[in-house]
């Protein structure tokens, strides 16, 4: 039987994720005779395209539910895993009557979706993830934003860190999916010393350095809020805690950027902030008053390219609520 992957494209959480369901699959499923890979992005209108979905076995990792009778592996952690409540309704039916306890799973508690298979695999399925532990670790790290420093974000020293920046910059179709399967074969390193992955990183280190001068420009601060709009500057990514270098002292980040496929308002809390988290916004459930969604900590809303003023308009509504949230907190 084929089995046909689906995860969170241009997403370091999301490659890792479907590289060890990929080996998960192989040695304790064991009836995937083909693996095919097909990125997804969090766009304005649908997500998925039924026509996609094989009649072998299809499994969506690091994305929002689907209620497509065709897919039949699911694991998430985001906080906005389901689109709508019909959604969550069908995934809870699934798990209150058996028929998805094994198949289908989700747990936002979980730093990383790459984490969650590896632990369900382990516990459910008898998944050896020992020889995975390096890259669960860096998963965990990069999804969850803990760094030692900003400066450490930024600086990139780290081949997940460059692996990362490859992964959230790429245009190339294909690469991720070459990416996929060296992941839980091989040390980071490795991976980043592929020779269709160096070709990459000399141009890609000079846009970081080019996004860093950019926002640099750009970004302002007021209340805790850092905010800046670089979408006359069409980018397929960028650091996201460049905005964090620039004002450790920041609670929040909004930023709005353009790409290919969708205008971005990107929403961050600090991940060095020194305010408990009790104190901090649920930017996921902000995030999903706009169609968009996320984690606590960290969400995103993506617009059609041509309305970069609807984009701008919600970056604004969220940019006054996070200001005067952080006012009240100084007082």
């Amino acid at each position: 039987m084929d089995c046909k992957i689906f995860y969170h494209d241009k997403c370091f959480d999301g490659a890792c994720s479907a590289s060890v369901f990929t080996r998960f699959y192989r040695e304790c499923v064991k009836t995937g005779s083909e693996f095919s890979y097909h990125g997804l992005v969090h766009r304005a209108g649908a997500l998925f395209d039924d026509a996609e979905f094989i009649d072998g076995d299809n499994a969506i990792v690091d994305f929002k539910y689907s209620p497509s009778k065709k897919v039949t592996w699911w694991f998430d952690h985001h906080l906005s895993a389901f689109l709508t409540p019909e959604d969550q309704a069908d995934f809870e039916r699934g798990q209150a009557d058996g028929s998805q306890t094994m198949r289908k799973f989700y747990d936002p508690d979980y730093v990383s979706c790459t984490s969650l298979i590896a632990q369900v695999g382990a516990t459910k399925f008898g998944f050896n993830v020992e020889p995975l532990a390096e890259l669960i670790f860096w998963a965990d790290i990069v999804d969850g934003a803990k760094y030692e420093s900003a400066t450490a974000a930024v600086n990139m020293a780290a081949p997940a860190m460059k692996l990362t920046m490859v992964i959230e910059s790429t245009q190339d179709d294909s690469l991720v999916k070459k990416l996929i399967p060296l992941l839980t074969e091989m040390p980071l390193q490795e991976v980043l010393d592929q020779p269709f992955v160096q070709e990459l990183l000399d141009p890609l280190m000079e846009r970081h350095h080019a996004a860093l001068k950019l926002i640099g420009e750009r970004a302002s601060m007021e209340h805790g809020v850092i905010t800046f709009d670089i979408t006359d500057h069409p980018t397929e990514g960028y650091n996201k805690f460049i905005p964090y270098y620039l004002f450790p002292e920041a609670t929040y980040n909004i930023g709005l950027s353009k790409s290919s496929f969708r205008t971005k308002v990107a929403v961050g809390t600090n991940p060095w902030t020194q305010l408990p988290a009790e104190n901090l916004a649920n930017l996921a459930a902000i995030c999903e008053r706009y169609g968009g969604g996320g984690h606590a900590r960290v969400g995103a809303i993506s617009f059609p390219p041509d309305r970069e003023d609807d984009a701008r308009k919600a970056a604004a509504e969220i940019v006054a609520e996070l200001r005067a949230r952080d006012t009240v907190a100084d007082v």
